[in-house]
This record gives C-alpha cells, structure tokens and sequence, in this order.
C-alpha cells in the first residue's frame, strides 16, 4: 500500500499565525454551510488549507497542488490570457503605471485614468473553462463550481474582512476551477486603514465576473451569494464566539502596524512582479516589527470596533440601514463592481483586471 504524499512549504520570515486562525475560521463556514440543506446540495465550500506556525517568524504551508494565481493565468507577460486572446490591448503593466502616475489626482481624476484603462483593457476570463475543459459537459460543470466558489468566497471573506484580495494572492485549481485564498494576513477591514484604504468588499473585478459566463453576477451567482449569507447569518452566534476569540488571543497581532502597511503598498516593483507565482510575502521580504510595543488597550478597543461592525454584518446593517438578505447582497455586489470604488485602490491591487 502506497504512503500519501502531502508537499508542503517552508515559510521563513513571516507569522503564520493569523492564517491558521483564518483557516479555522473558514473550516467553521464549511461546518455551517454543510449543515444547511441548500448551501449543500449546491456544493457551497471555501477552500481550505493546511498552516502550521513554528514560530513567530516561521511556519508551515501545505502546498496547493494543481493551482495557479489567476494573475499568473491572466496577465503573465509572456503567455498570459490577456496576451494571447487581446494582443492588441494594453498590457497590465501598461495599465498599472498608468493608474500609478494617475495617484497624485483626485478622486475624479483617478475615475477618468481608471475608465480609460478599462476601455483599453478587456476581460477574458471565460477562456480558462473553455482551455481546460474541451468537453461541453464537464465545462458547464466546472463553471458552475468556479461561480459558486467565487460566491461562497466572497460572502465568507466579506464578513471575516479579508483584505489584499490582488491577483497573486487568489489561486484557481485547475481541475476544479475553484478558487483558494492565500497570504491572509490583512483581516477583520484592516485594509481599510492602509495608506490607500481599501474600497471595495470583495474582488469582483471584470475578469472575475467574466468568467462566470453570459449571465455574471446574476441567476447563479446572486442566488449562491444569498445562501451563503443567509447561512452565516443565521449562525452569527457561532461566528462571533469563535472570533471574539481570536482577537483578544494574546499570542498573535492581528492589528495592522505602520510597518506592515508600508510593505503592502510600498513594496518593491519586482516584489509584485507578475512572474511570481506566490505572494511576494513567501519571497520573506517583510521588515521586521516589535509586536511587543503595541500597546494592549488599544488592540482591545480596535477588537471591541471590530466585533461591533462583524455584528452589524451578521444582522444586515449596512450604511445605516437595516437590509434584507436581497438587499444586503445586492448592495455588496454594487460596491465591488463599482468603477469609482476601484479607482481608488492601490494600483498594486490591479482592480482593471
């Protein structure tokens, strides 16, 4: 009888901790949605993965084997899908530089750049399915599971606030065409107060929609969108036990520190280049912080805030209002597309593709 083989990669120079806290925070989703007859017939999951912290600086990651970033699919400059299917439009790196030079304008001056990029820069996607799964039957299938794993994803990271959501750091497997979230060390909205705060709820960009097929954001997605609140929703007791803990657990900083933001968005062109099939933390460039000196009450007030707005999530208050589970997803699916929203994000991000 043949032994299991599992890879696995050794991660120097970065704390694992909080991605282990977040891997048992999604396998709780996947507890939730299992249970509910309608989030299981339709298969709704978040993938999963294995993290092992040996230290503070160190750890273990299983590696996900058969997966590629979609960034690396989508717009690798040598073969990338926008290279090979749209030749003729500007390259991604064009577009960055253009929405680099475009941060010193205002807002509406970033929103005229941005509009611009879009014309000039198309989706494409729906190419994947088509490349991967040549037979009509197996491609409707796949599909249909990437469209649900973008929902599951996007409903279960909305309400945990996974931030950093850029191309390198969202794996597509290639036999299933479900998507894996790494690198998630930017949680509960702490993107939000980054040097370029983060506008949108979840990645929802062109190219994600694109590949969902003809009808995008609705029929499937919309519905599965809904299921899936619906769910975490309906167990919000179970979700903020299980976070209330993790942000008063003493042993990890969840908090966003000035040199972490600063190696976000500031980080080195080639750290982001996008010939890197992970994210540029695995390069192990991350500058080294005092995790000592963060001060213990003000990370009890920021958790306070945070499990405050979770709470408001689960109950569907959003801008003031109290919504229906419709509504609440309709408006989340407004902000994510919105142009003006994506405009705003750190060209890093590449919110055009």
């Amino acid at each position: 009888m043949n032994p299991i083989q599992w890879s696995f990669f050794l991660q120097g120079r970065d704390d694992l901790r909080q991605d282990a806290v977040m891997q048992q925070v999604f396998q709780m989703c996947n507890a939730l949605l299992q249970k509910n007859a309608d989030t299981r017939k339709r298969k709704l999951t978040i993938r999963t993965y294995k993290v092992i912290p040996l230290s503070q600086r160190s750890g273990i990651l299983e590696w996900c084997t058969g997966t590629v970033p979609i960034g690396e699919y989508l717009v690798n400059p040598n073969e990338g899908a926008h290279k090979r299917y749209r030749p003729n439009d500007w390259s991604s790196l064009d577009c960055r530089k253009r929405m680099s030079e475009a941060q010193k304008l205002s807002f509406e001056g970033k929103y005229q750049v941005f509009m611009d990029v879009c014309q000039n820069f198309r989706p494409v996607f729906r190419y994947f399915c088509m490349e991967k799964f040549l037979d009509p039957a197996v491609w409707f299938e796949k599909r249909l599971g990437y469209t649900r794993s973008v929902a599951t994803s996007s409903i279960v990271c909305y309400i945990v606030g996974l931030g950093d959501r850029h191309v390198q750091n969202i794996l597509i497997d290639e036999e299933s065409a479900e998507l894996v979230h790494i690198d998630l060390g930017v949680a509960f909205e702490q993107g939000k107060i980054l040097p370029t705060p983060e506008t949108v709820p979840f990645r929802l960009t062109r190219d994600i929609v694109d590949g969902m097929g003809i009808t995008g954001v609705e029929g499937v997605f919309r519905r599965c969108c809904e299921k899936t609140m619906e769910v975490m929703r309906s167990s919000q007791e179970a979700l903020l036990t299980i976070v209330e803990v993790l942000l008063y657990d003493p042993l990890f900083d969840w908090t966003m520190n000035p040199l972490k933001a600063l190696y976000l968005q500031q980080r080195p062109e080639e750290d982001t280049d996008l010939h890197s099939t992970l994210n540029s933390t695995i390069a192990g460039d991350e500058p080294e912080c005092d995790g000592d000196a963060t001060d213990v009450k003000s990370i009890n007030k920021v958790a306070e805030r945070v499990l405050l707005r979770l709470q408001e999530k689960l109950k569907g208050v959003e801008e003031g209002a109290v919504l229906s589970v419709g509504g609440q997803v309709n408006l989340l699916i407004q902000q994510a597309r919105d142009l003006k929203n994506l405009s705003r994000l750190f060209p890093g991000w590449q919110p055009w593709v």
